[in-house]
């Protein structure tokens, strides 16, 4: 018994031990991670001696702070592998908000609770765990005599160690906690100066009519292409493949009279969070979180919606991925919203990706640019749409078709039930790449054949990605000032008029743009685009 004991204690130093070095990312755990001092487990052990009151208090104390130092390391294990940032409680919270929704709307509203007690009751347990660990700690503390001898001449061995500049001196666990507490400040102090530039009445968009004059009767289409990144241009595993593509399409295009141009942007995220890049392009304001992101939503910063509104131009978003209430889409002043319920798509979901591509361009089409067609004044449409089957899980991969089949997308049911299960794509890094290099291939090729297809001189569009794809496509897992957030920007049209306009931004001729082409920040494309398809004024 004394023996189980024991081990008992020993194996909570160890635990105690991993909480304290353990990296918070994945990729930076290895042998030489845990070949440290930690100076939190020197001072622990002295506290932990303390008796009576005193020394209980500051158990459940070091059990508290332990526990949240736990709880953020996961936490940031899993945001480093989808956003390449560390977690932040007070802009990543709307996570668990989406994920009781989510859970609400598909196992009801008393699984959903179930699980959110479930949740509170695993955060309990891991404070409760991190007291119980200590205890084991004092224990075994207690039981050698020489222990505060032994911790003294720890935390001498550790301050030498320190000012000779040893990285066997380690504050992991304090640098991570102070790093965390430093970015929820920072986050306040950010909020404060976002907020003072909303309230600012500087913005340079004016309303004349000479505003957009140089668009004037054309069907203007923003394209957002879910998760086309600057990667599929650089990673050699992706770029044998896409840069051929859209050097073809390119060729294409000007066979049928288009002219392209492309530049990149810089995205406010990475990996996901397409909200906050359209909100960054759309409202010219750099959108990078989500507390920034409901704040713009209940300012009246003008939207390049509703500048486009405001000249004439009949506003609509396609967003087939919208499958609930989205009360944000008051914010951009559209005139209609698509969404995955009033589309018309009857056919079989691709996993997460609700409709095809190839259904969301045809069915917008056929609602907003057909019926010009058929009307003594048309209004032209400016629209907003997103293109989601490049979305993860990136299986079963769509296949196009032809355009006049497509009908109410019940042709694509057979798609729907092919190709093999996320898990089994997931299963391995070189699967889900290739799966994803397909999507994006997919995408592209969709958008290709709709302008080569229904182009013609009123129509402009502009293609772009809203981010980069997760680092488990890309491969980057350097640091996160490092990592490449920029994704492709296309612009295509008829119009030799159009393109003379834009000869100033420099960018590259064709669907490939060069590497030194210029890199924008996403949320100066707004003002660039109105600036540049606007006359001077009066």
């Amino acid at each position: 018994m004394f023996r189980f004991q024991s081990s008992l204690n020993i194996a909570a130093l160890v635990l105690i031990f991993i909480a304290l070095v353990i990296p918070n990312r994945i990729s930076a755990i290895n042998a030489s991670s845990f070949l440290v001092i930690p100076l939190e487990l020197v001072i622990i052990g002295l506290l932990l001696l303390l008796p009576g009151r005193v020394g209980m208090a500051v158990r459940w104390v070091a059990a508290v702070l332990l526990a949240v130092g736990v709880i953020f390391t996961c936490a940031d294990m899993a945001t480093f592998n989808v956003f390449a940032r560390p977690f932040n409680p007070l802009f990543d919270g709307y996570l668990l908000v989406n994920g009781m929704n989510l859970l609400d709307g598909t196992i009801g509203r008393a699984g959903a609770l179930a699980i959110a007690v479930l949740l509170l009751f695993v955060v309990l347990l891991i404070v409760l765990g991190a007291f119980w660990v200590l205890g084991r700690v004092r224990q075994l503390l207690v039981s050698v005599r020489t222990s505060a001898v032994v911790l003294a001449v720890g935390l001498v061995l550790w301050v030498l160690l320190f000012f000779v500049g040893s990285p066997f001196a380690a504050m992991k666990f304090y640098q991570h906690l102070s790093a965390h507490t430093h970015d929820m400040l920072a986050t306040v102090a950010d909020m404060k100066l976002f907020r003072a530039q909303l309230d600012k009445s500087d913005d340079p968009v004016r309303a004349d009519e000479n505003v957009l004059a140089l668009l004037r009767d054309k069907n203007v289409l923003v394209i957002f292409v879910e998760s086309y990144g600057r990667t599929v241009l650089d990673n050699p595993e992706f770029a044998p493949h896409i840069r051929p593509l859209l050097a073809r399409t390119s060729e294409e295009l000007a066979e049928k009279g288009f002219a392209v141009r492309s530049g990149f942007l810089t995205s406010p995220t990475l990996g996901g969070l397409s909200w906050l890049a359209h909100g960054t392009a759309m409202s010219g304001l750099w959108i990078d979180n989500q507390i920034r992101y409901n704040s713009l939503m209940m300012s009246e910063r003008p939207t390049l919606n509703r500048v486009f509104n405001a000249a004439g131009w009949r506003t609509v978003a396609v967003m087939p991925a919208i499958t609930m209430d989205w009360p944000e889409g008051n914010y951009y002043g559209y005139d209609h919203i698509y969404d995955a319920h009033n589309f018309g798509y009857a056919g079989k979901p691709f996993n997460w990706v609700t409709m095809p591509d190839q259904y969301t361009l045809a069915a917008f089409h056929a609602r907003e640019l057909a019926a010009q067609s058929s009307s003594a004044t048309p209004t032209p449409v400016m629209a907003e749409i997103a293109l989601i089957s490049s979305h993860a899980p990136w299986t079963p991969i769509p296949q196009l078709i032809d355009w006049n089949a497509v009908g109410d997308g019940t042709v694509f049911n057979a798609q729907a039930m092919s190709g093999d299960s996320p898990e089994e794509v997931w299963k391995e890094t070189a699967r889900i790449r290739l799966q994803f290099r397909l999507a994006i291939e997919y995408a592209l090729e969709t958008i290709a054949s709709y302008v080569m297809n229904y182009g013609d001189d009123n129509m402009v569009v502009l293609v772009l990605g809203d981010h980069q794809p997760a680092p488990i496509v890309t491969g980057e897992t350097g640091d996160i000032k490092t990592v490449n957030r920029d994704v492709p920007i296309h612009l295509i049209t008829r119009d030799s008029a159009l393109i003379n306009a834009v000869a100033h931004w420099q960018w590259s001729s064709g669907m490939v743009p060069a590497a030194d082409a210029p890199v924008w920040p996403m949320n100066e494309l707004r003002n660039k685009f109105i600036e540049a398809f606007s006359l001077p004024e009066h």
